[in-house]
């Protein structure tokens, strides 16, 4: 395979006529510049040039290669700029693989800034349930970056971005609906609820606080959603716990804080030796946590 080298000696010389000229705009000695054109010449099989006794002509087989050497060329040079550009925060495409339930909250501000900036990075973004799916996409490199509750995998660098709470979402005709304050956890074992389907890992989670606590659930159906969950407890079908992150604008329903306190982490997952790239879109995540809006907070017991 020939190297940019050779291939930058062949182009200098057709563009300054001579050897000499083109080992001096090299800041090259002549035999150096001979020498890579002689090894282009023995892979390409035929003499790109021929020597005079003043100077060299191209032969027919070095005008044919000759575009193809300046676009190699070119081509090598553009590599270097979309790199150095990436590198220091330029346009680019990220990869980020997050749970569903904290893309309005928690990356929707950070997009948001992306887009208004100048040749900025572009994020491509994939939604998901699971967290171990997200660090499996990140640790494959299908992802740059997870973010998601902390996952069951190793194998991925995870760095804390902060806490969410977990609230109750009443039918507004439920009995506990009118009560002031939180929902005792123990309340959840008292009617039916919206429960989670397994590849969610919020399913596992709300099972573990349910034994935790001696709760027997009722679940009444189940989805992959955390936001859909929300609204089919606002269509009066079960009492659901959800995520901060996951209610819909005008948060459906009635929704009240837990009792004790509820919250989970939220994490931001890598590869080891992540480029800077990906270390500057962390280091925007990481000050502005976990957003709670209003409303939510006042609930808190």
């Amino acid at each position: 395979m020939p190297t940019l080298r050779a291939l930058e000696c062949l182009v200098a010389v057709f563009d300054h006529g001579s050897v000499t000229g083109a080992a001096a705009a090299l800041h090259l000695s002549q035999p150096a510049l001979s020498h890579q054109l002689a090894q282009l010449e023995r892979e390409v099989g035929t003499p790109l040039l021929e020597r005079l006794p003043r100077g060299v002509r191209p032969t027919v087989a070095g005008r044919a290669v000759h575009a193809d050497a300046v676009a190699a060329l070119e081509a090598a040079d553009r590599v270097l700029t979309t790199g150095r550009t990436v590198a220091a925060g330029g346009a680019g495409v990220l990869r980020v693989a997050c749970a569903e339930t904290m893309t309005a909250g928690l990356l929707a501000p950070v997009l948001r800034a992306a887009a208004g900036a100048t040749a900025r990075t572009r994020v491509e973004l994939t939604e998901l349930t699971s967290a171990d799916e997200i660090a499996a996409r990140v640790a494959d490199g299908a992802a740059d970056v997870g973010v998601c509750p902390p996952p069951g995998r190793d194998g991925v660098d995870v760095e804390g971005l902060g806490r969410e709470p977990l609230v109750a979402v009443l039918p507004r005709r439920h009995p506990l609906a009118g009560a002031p304050g939180p929902v005792p956890v123990v309340a959840l074992g008292e009617g039916p609820v919206v429960h989670y389907d397994p590849a969610n890992g919020l399913a596992g989670w709300l099972d573990s606080l349910a034994v935790t606590h001696g709760v027997r659930l009722d679940p009444v159906t189940r989805t992959r959603s955390a936001t859909t969950a929300a609204r089919l407890a606002d269509a009066g079908l079960g009492v659901a716990v959800v995520p901060v992150t996951a209610l819909p604008a005008g948060a459906p329903g009635v929704v009240r804080a837990l009792a004790p306190a509820q919250d989970r982490e939220v994490v931001a997952l890598t590869r080891p030796g992540r480029d800077p790239v990906v270390a500057a879109f962390v280091a925007t995540l990481r000050p502005r946590g976990v957003p709670v809006p209003a409303a939510v907070a006042q609930l808190a017991p």
